[in-house]
């Protein structure tokens, strides 16, 4: 009878233990989840104005790292996230971008807002983020997005990730995407959409 019982015992939490598993496994819209957790951030935007993680708190957000005096990744970047931010007006989708300066030393807001201008960009929902130290946003980049940024001493370059980083309402990261070479528009959309339902 005990042996029985232990059986039965035995057999009912690995049942638990597998709906637990299947529960979690189905809890993201997204899937593969990167699941990395957005550090708590307070910076200053192309107009002067404080955006904080806190602000962001319940929106669905695209990230990426660009700075004004790039000559190489960035202004095609930058035209991806212009066309990302058409198709997100286009479908009536509610998303933010934010794009974090790599080179905050040289990139005032008045720089970044200049550095928008060539681009079809509405601010509307597209902040531009500078007011750190370089030393602050290389931890940042890595303790948030697992990405790269480097100063060299001797180079006004800055070397940095190029992906497009998929947000959700509780600052978590949740994909990534090429930033430079055909980004996925369409995934992208499909992503956004998924998370605002």
């Amino acid at each position: 009878m005990k042996k029985k019982f232990k059986h039965v015992l035995l057999f009912s939490i690995f049942a638990l233990v597998l709906l637990f598993i299947s529960a979690c496994g189905n809890s993201s819209p997204i899937a593969d989840p990167l699941n990395y957790e957005v550090q708590s951030f307070q910076y200053k935007n192309q107009e002067g104005q404080n955006v904080s993680l806190k602000d962001l708190k319940g929106d669905v957000w695209i990230a990426n790292f660009i700075f004004t005096s790039c000559e190489t990744v960035c202004p095609p970047m930058t035209a991806h996230m212009t066309e990302i931010q058409k198709r997100i007006k286009a479908e009536g989708l509610d998303a933010k971008i934010i794009s974090f300066s790599v080179d905050p030393e040289i990139d005032t807001p008045e720089k970044l807002k200049e550095f928008a201008e060539p681009y079809s960009i509405s601010f509307e929902n597209w902040s531009f983020l500078t007011g750190y130290t370089q030393k602050e946003i290389q931890e940042f980049a890595m303790e948030s997005f697992k990405t790269i940024v480097q100063k060299p001493s001797n180079s006004d370059q800055v070397v940095h990730g190029t992906s497009f980083y998929l947000i959700d309402q509780n600052g978590v990261v949740m994909k990534d995407y090429n930033g430079v070479d055909q980004p996925p528009y369409d995934q992208i959309i499909t992503d956004i959409k998924a998370l605002t339902k």
